[in-house]
């Protein structure tokens, strides 16, 4: 894909083109490196946008239209093919938005582009915990010969940004990760243990984070019946009204300083993957501002 292809979230209309005068911006990041299954994340930020422009603005539970929440979308960036480097870049472009004080919201790209918003994010808050929605946990030290690999992101944020993080909706587990768990002290919320028709959980992630959070979902994070289109769709994950709850309830008792929306993959022939990712992205600007 290239420029021509490229729409802001939610429409041209609801723009705002001066980013000083804006409160959100989106950074459509597009990346993919060495993925462990399925491809096609790198253009994913492009089909959320698209999809973005058939979404009604007023979001129906809080009755807000999102569309005058003062959005800027940013041009699309398509980091270096070298890792480490493309973590520079992206977290170059997320302190260019955090230090003008805007909520960013990233849009992936595979869940390696968390990384720089991440460290970016940090930087102005060390007190700052992630709140982590994801199949996998993401601890390797080093996969696919790079330790800046989606498979290692959160081992990347625990270890050298020396973050808190909390896990969500995790159902896939190797070894090494399940000692680091241990030697870390961390707790995940396995999908397994989240009851469906008891949202108490809900009130214990937010008791496990602090009082400054970053978001990151990566969509495989949902249950495939919802998000089909990702590159590695564990069954038995989130429901989208667990996750937009669980949304709701970190942006009402939390302060949320910037999020992301990750490894989204097109499926050819139907756009149930990217609307839902598009609507995910509204509520995190309805619910997190």
């Amino acid at each position: 894909m290239d420029d021509k292809d490229f729409v802001p979230f939610g429409g041209n209309e609801i723009q705002t083109p001066d980013v000083d005068h804006a409160r959100v911006v989106v950074l459509p990041v597009c990346y993919e490196s060495k993925p462990s299954y399925g491809t096609g994340s790198a253009t994913g930020p492009y089909h959320i946008l698209n999809a973005s422009l058939h979404l009604e603005h007023m979001d129906e539970e809080a009755l807000v239209d999102w569309g005058l929440r003062k959005i800027h979308t940013a041009a699309p960036l398509w980091p270096s093919n070298d890792p480490a480097q493309a973590v520079r870049q992206i977290q170059q472009a997320a302190e260019s938005v955090l230090k003008q004080n805007k909520f960013l919201l990233s849009l992936g790209g595979d869940h390696a582009v968390s990384l720089g918003p991440i460290k970016a994010a940090s930087d102005r808050h060390p007190d700052i915990g992630v709140l982590q929605i994801d199949a996998h946990l993401d601890l390797r030290d080093e996969w696919q010969g790079s330790r800046y690999n989606h498979a290692c992101v959160m081992r990347r944020v625990v270890e050298d940004a020396q973050v808190k993080v909390v896990p969500v909706g995790i159902r896939a587990i190797d070894s090494e990760e399940a000692d680091f768990l241990n030697q870390r002290n961390i707790a995940p919320f396995y999908a397994h243990e989240i009851d469906p028709w008891d949202y108490t959980w809900i009130d214990r992630i937010v008791d496990a984070l602090p009082t400054k959070v970053y978001l990151t979902i990566d969509l495989d994070g949902l249950d495939p019946s919802v998000i089909p289109g990702t590159g590695t769709p564990e069954p038995g994950g989130l429901s989208y009204r667990q996750l937009v709850e669980l949304i709701k309830m970190v942006g009402l008792k939390k302060k949320v300083v910037a999020a992301d929306i990750t490894e989204l993959a097109k499926i050819e022939g139907t756009q149930v993957s990217e609307f839902t990712a598009a609507k995910i992205a509204t509520k995190i600007i309805v619910y997190c501002l």
